[in-house]
């Protein structure tokens, strides 16, 4: 069984503290349910919702959390779904979004997020989804596809990557993770072939995220979760690289100002009053003693902010 091990779960449970008569907390991103087990564990008069949009990791999560019984509920969503729509009646308290992939996706879901692995090149997180990963490199122009590697990747040889793809589809479609790796490893410069990441590393985050629309969903979910959280509730946000967490970082500064007009504006509209506090001015990170025992904690990045009193959704 893939337990994923939740990153700076020190760090979230000293910043995230429910109210003493329990209080509702959201995991919008479940994943295998590491964070809300803790916090359940923590505070015994917590309730959860755990929120994931893929029903093959949130089943896991369900074992997983079944010991607590009707203290826990689940919903299958994207998380920028869930709280666009949100309906629970009962303002959620305490909120967490852990942006990293699950070494669930990695190693068992065989759907071709490992550039280590033989699977089928799908990378959607959702079944739900129409495109995959092979639809992009198989369909898409060389521009169109060097443009996402540049953009969701910060790949420098998106280009030659992206020509290297046009040129080895138009002899058979490539349909798995290993021949993609291979063709991304083949494109770069022998100098980069044997570098501290591997060289498809940045080709398949750029393409997992152009599947789910991952910054999109960021931009969403935490703009709706600011907006449905319970007055002196807390948002804490955990991301991974740094697109996620210039959305993130903008969205709490923006919220947290105390005159959100538009700066055309001559006189103020909004009544001066700021939608957040930030509780974290600078992102925590990982300590050295997490980071050695937790590989994949060493690029988590924590922010978290508070809801003012009074300021209701």
């Amino acid at each position: 069984m893939i337990v994923h091990r939740p990153v700076l779960l020190k760090e979230v449970l000293s910043l995230l503290v429910p109210p003493a008569d329990g209080g509702l907390f959201v995991d919008a991103t479940l994943g295998e349910g590491g964070h809300t087990e803790a916090f359940l564990e923590t505070y015994p008069r917590l309730s959860a919702i755990g929120v994931d949009a893929d029903p093959a990791i949130q089943a896991a999560a369900r074992e997983r959390l079944r010991r607590f019984g009707d203290r826990v509920r689940f919903v299958n969503a994207w998380y920028g779904d869930f709280f666009s729509g949100y309906s629970e009646g009962r303002a959620p308290n305490l909120v967490l979004m852990d942006l990293g992939v699950s070494r669930f996706h990695f190693e068992a879901s065989g759907r071709g997020f490992s550039f280590d692995r033989d699977e089928e090149l799908d990378m959607r997180l959702s079944p739900g989804l129409a495109m995959t990963a092979a639809d992009i490199v198989n369909a898409w122009e060389a521009s169109e596809i060097a443009g996402i590697l540049q953009e969701f990747g910060q790949e420098r040889f998106a280009r030659q990557i992206a020509a290297r793809i046009v040129r080895e589809r138009a002899r058979s479609p490539i349909t798995t993770s290993a021949r993609l790796a291979a063709i991304a490893a083949a494109a770069v410069p022998a100098s980069h072939r044997h570098g501290r990441i591997h060289p498809a590393t940045r080709t398949f985050q750029a393409l997992r995220i152009a599947v789910n629309g991952e910054l999109e969903q960021v931009q969403k979910g935490v703009t709706e979760a600011v907006r449905v959280l319970a007055p002196e509730g807390r948002v804490g946000v955990i991301t991974f690289h740094s697109l996620e967490d210039r959305i993130v970082k903008r969205i709490f500064r923006d919220k947290s100002r105390s005159c959100t007009c538009p700066p055309e504006w001559p006189i103020c509209q909004c009544g001066g009053k700021s939608e957040l506090r930030l509780v974290t001015t600078k992102p925590l990170t990982a300590s050295e003693e997490e980071v050695a025992s937790n590989p994949a904690s060493r690029s988590a990045k924590l922010r978290v902010a508070q809801k003012p009193r009074g300021e209701a959704a």
